[in-house]
């Protein structure tokens, strides 16, 4: 498998998992939390706009 392949293959894997997460968070006030704190904007945000955060990294440090 070449580089390409394998970073298209994991490109849309990332893209899978944050569609899943942004759902799952949708349904959890403490998957909610735990993303702020990683330093993901996702409080009052569609799931539509979650995955798409959840697809770059964050924009806030993290915080304990």
């Amino acid at each position: 498998m070449s580089d390409d392949d394998l970073s298209e293959q994991l490109s849309k894997t990332n893209a899978a998992l944050a569609e899943w997460a942004a759902r799952s968070a949708s349904e959890s006030d403490a998957l909610i939390e735990r993303f702020e704190r990683m330093g993901y904007e996702v409080r009052d945000k569609s799931v539509d706009e979650v995955t798409e955060i959840l697809k770059k990294p964050p924009t806030r440090p993290a915080q304990s």
